[in-house]
């Protein structure tokens, strides 16, 4: 036991990532350099040479990529847009109707990708752009396209909630299940508030022009939106239904994204190259970074470090809330520098330790701090979100008015946390009633 080592090492982590060290890479070398302080070199090797494979290896794990690959297959085959094009003539015509439409649209591609970058820069490359043309205020437009992204990190499927579990060693099909209500609450909580702002400030977002759209062509645009049902029910289904393991159905879901694409007839060898180029990169980098959290784990849990935080914070507050409401600050703090990942598997072999000595529902507990997470990516100086955003406009918007647009959301998140602290249920609800 050393704790002080413990310690150390966080100080000289959070060094080298302030001279912008890779996150993974940092905590590798730390986590070997301590291992070699504190137990001398032969354990430090054994750790350094045998984790990356067994941490990789773990079976749950291969849904990541699965997940991956079929955000990507959904993004560069142009679905999204599709979804989009329907929900603009169906609520195009409401206060804020294509703000929206948007909200919907991106909780439809969440559904598809398991991740909040691609959906905000889906959302960047074909909501903002429509909604600037039809007059809307560059801070609305921006604002929900970059807030909207965060649900791509609770509608199932979630790489943030696969790579939680795995870590906290709960299940993954419930641990996604579990996001699930969180995500459409999100989503429609969103919604609800460009509804009201836009019929308190009608200059915000002029009503687009299809009210001449016959009902006939709006019910014909639906037929561009049934992959979502479709993939949907073949994942979330297949796992609530106890058919089929996470892993299982992200395979299931990759077959049917490929299968929906070929009918379709958006299927080219050109697109199925990038997408596979775009699923390795991304992979790579996100296991790059929970190999060296793995390492971190094991080299904190020898110094003892995490023991002692939990008795320090139990001293502090017995209360799950009180405990969740100390982790979320941590989260939103960290959130404004680091990306959402990094932080995660960053705090994680820091954080389990106290949420199992806590007694708490971790499946609670991981929604929570994901939802935290998300938020992060929406507040400066970092925001990824808002970056992704200014990002896909080629600066046709400042940085400034994106920040400025995710700030009205960020009430509306106060209140969607408030509800999901306070009543618990939301969350355990749906992970309740599987039997396994």
């Amino acid at each position: 036991m050393n704790v002080e080592l413990g310690f150390v090492a966080l100080g000289a982590l959070m060094v080298l990532l302030a001279l912008r060290i890779p996150i993974g890479l940092a905590l590798i070398g730390v986590s070997v350099s301590g291992l070699y302080l504190l137990r001398g070199f032969n354990p430090a090797y054994g750790v350094a040479k045998v984790t990356p494979f067994e941490f990789v290896a773990h079976w749950t794990l291969s849904a990541i990529p699965m997940f991956i690959l079929l955000g990507a297959i959904a993004a560069n085959s142009g679905m999204i847009g599709s979804i989009y094009a329907s929900l603009r003539l169906w609520l195009g015509r409401l206060p804020g109707g294509l703000a929206i439409a948007t909200s919907f649209a991106g909780a439809g591609f969440a559904a598809m990708s398991g991740s909040s970058l691609a959906t905000t820069a889906a959302m960047g490359r074909i909501a903002v752009p429509e909604m600037l043309k039809s007059g809307y205020d560059p801070r609305l437009a921006t604002g929900v396209a970059a807030a909207v992204g965060t649900v791509g990190a609770l509608i199932p499927p979630s790489i943030m909630m696969v790579v939680f579990a795995t870590f906290a060693q709960i299940s993954v099909g419930k641990m996604l299940i579990a996001g699930l209500i969180p995500g459409l609450i999100t989503a429609g909580g969103y919604a609800l508030l460009v509804y009201v702002l836009c019929r308190l400030k009608p200059h915000l977002a002029p009503t687009a022009e299809v009210d001449q759209v016959s009902f006939s062509r709006k019910v014909a645009s639906l037929r561009h939106i049934w992959p979502v049902p479709i993939l949907a029910f073949g994942i979330l289904g297949s796992i609530y239904g106890g058919i089929a393991t996470a892993t299982e159905a992200a395979g299931l879901g990759v077959v049917l994204t490929v299968l929906i694409v070929l009918v379709q007839r958006r299927l080219t060898v050109k697109m199925f190259r990038q997408s596979v180029m775009e699923t390795v990169t991304t992979t790579s980098s996100i296991f790059l970074i929970a190999i060296g959290a793995a390492m971190m784990t094991q080299f904190l849990a020898m110094t003892g470090m995490p023991a002692y935080l939990s008795t320090a914070l139990a001293q502090i507050t017995d209360s799950h809330l009180g405990i969740m409401l100390i982790c979320c600050l941590i989260y939103l703090l960290l959130g404004c520098f680091l990306d959402p990942l990094g932080v995660m598997l960053l705090t994680l072999p820091i954080l389990l330790p106290v949420i199992e000595h806590s007694g708490m529902d971790e499946i609670w507990a991981g929604v929570i701090l994901v939802k935290m997470l998300e938020i992060g990516m929406l507040t400066p100086p970092v925001g990824l979100n808002c970056f992704v955003i200014h990002g896909t406009l080629n600066n046709r918007v400042s940085l400034g008015t994106v920040f400025a647009g995710t700030g009205i959301f960020l009430i509306a998140e106060f209140f969607i946390m408030a509800l999901l602290l306070l009543f618990p249920g939301v969350i355990t609800w749906l992970p309740s009633l599987m039997e396994f």
